[in-house]
């Protein structure tokens, strides 16, 4: 933290006391609005109301007459309502004073002027900001400023079904090393699709589910982008990049997986019930998804042993120009810019309480997330739970992001547009490539680096 900055915090702070030491009473009305949210992810927006309570009670023992009412709402319609919800209260000045959402809205919601850096109004050296993960802080960074604090943190790993391993001649141990041949390089995508053909060959699972992507577009499919040597970002630019060996590699895997008959090529679009279920049940071989997938495994679908039934890793490198990877996309607790600064620190600082290890778990164990922060492993309910401990070390620290980019929506649309031709075969694999490159330079060349 800057030197200016941390004098504006003090100076806040101050402020904030003096006010209440002169027996002034100071009430306030901050309201939290969580995005993609429901009844598991309820700590989302509690977790601001039991900070609320500790501050109050911490003003209290100071002698500070504070009053802190948090309204809370959860939204889980679909991210485009809750954004456009966000926007259009934005417009009529009546956004919620903390948004809980995508990093990747920092980028345009800082440039509109929607949200404030977190950073003027907290001390990331203090405690408990000083051992939330440094890559997750990385992630609430655009141009140079921390925008948010991370609320949570997941993973997008790579998921085998153990008694189909077996099946092909997989012993306990080998199956137990494979995250680490994963994480070597050892064993690649293509070795997926050698052991989905031969679950398949063995009558295990019908055609087309030897290896079962998710069936929607998502952050995922930039994984096997970076498992081919991509990178989406370059560092000292801030340009995006666009690497066509790599999304030629890339388009070329799912090619091959429809080729193999392990993948269908009409399996983009599919149900996500019953997708679910299939993973959950054995009727898949192998696939990827999302470290808070474990819920509904273990609790809709059925799964009682998922230990036992199931190994998972990070994703595989297709070749040696990649790297085993992992995606996180945590949300954020963001401060707009409803309110002035006054609001703004107290938001701030509910913020920074509810980054304590032990509020930040409640959230992490009820909706099968990871936790933010380096000491929650030393939290019984954390330590307690084998998922979340085996996932955090396994996954959590190697995994990176999409970049915080005002342009990155449009490059993500053209890319995937270009993957499900090439998947489904509407294109060949150039042709489908050859059409993102020409899409980029007609639309969006001054944004993305071409190599």
């Amino acid at each position: 933290m800057t030197i200016t900055k941390t004098l504006k915090v003090a100076a806040i702070t101050a402020a904030l006391a003096l006010s209440s030491t002169a027996a002034i009473a100071k009430d306030f009305n901050i309201s939290v609005w969580a995005g993609g949210s429901n009844d598991n992810d309820s700590y989302r927006a509690d977790a601001i109301e039991m900070a609320a309570d500790i501050y109050m009670r911490e003003a209290a023992i100071r002698g500070e007459d504070i009053t802190i009412n948090v309204e809370k709402k959860l939204f889980n319609d679909g991210w485009d309502n809750f954004k456009q919800a966000v926007t259009l209260a934005a417009e009529s000045k009546t956004a919620p004073n903390i948004i809980v959402t995508s990093h990747v809205d920092i980028a345009p919601w800082s440039q509109s002027g929607l949200i404030r850096p977190i950073v003027d109004y907290i001390d990331l050296d203090s405690w408990p900001l000083n051992q939330i993960y440094p890559n997750l802080i990385e992630i609430t960074t655009y141009n140079g400023q921390v925008w948010g604090l991370p609320q949570d943190a997941e993973s997008r790993p790579f998921f085998f079904w153990k008694p189909h391993l077996k099946a092909i001649g997989y012993s306990d141990e080998q199956i137990e090393d494979l995250p680490n041949k994963v994480l070597s390089g050892e064993y690649t995508l293509y070795n997926v699709l050698e052991d989905a053909k031969k679950i398949q060959d063995k009558g295990i699972v019908e055609a087309g589910k030897g290896f079962s992507p998710r069936v929607s577009n998502g952050p995922d499919y930039w994984q096997f982008y970076q498992s081919f040597g991509g990178e989406m970002m370059d560092k000292e630019s801030g340009k995006l990049v666009f690497d066509k060996r790599a999304m030629t590699d890339m388009f070329q895997f799912f090619a091959d997986a429809v080729k193999m008959g392990v993948t269908s090529p009409t399996h983009l679009g599919a149900d996500w019930g019953q997708w679910y279920n299939e993973v959950a049940n054995g009727k898949a071989g192998t696939w990827h998804g999302g470290t808070w997938h474990y819920a509904r495994y273990t609790g809709k679908e059925g799964l009682e042993d998922f230990f036992g039934n199931i190994q998972f890793t990070l994703i595989p490198a297709g070749n040696k120009n990649g790297h085993a990877n992992t995606i996180t996309q945590p949300l954020a607790y963001l401060v707009s810019n409803t309110g002035d600064d006054e609001v703004a620190e107290v938001a701030a600082q509910l913020i920074a309480i509810a980054s304590e290890p032990r509020l930040n778990t409640l959230h992490a164990i009820k909706s099968a997330h990871l936790g933010i922060g380096k000491e929650q492993p030393n939290i019984a309910l954390y330590a307690n739970d084998r998922w979340a401990s085996e996932a955090t070390e396994r996954l959590l620290t190697h995994a990176n992001a999409m970049p915080n980019n005002t342009d990155f929506g449009a490059y993500w649309q053209i890319m995937f547009k270009g993957l499900e031709a090439a998947w489904t075969g509407q294109k060949s694999v150039a042709d489908a490539v050859n059409g993102v490159e020409a899409e980029i330079k007609s639309s969006m060349a001054d944004a993305v680096i071409i190599k």
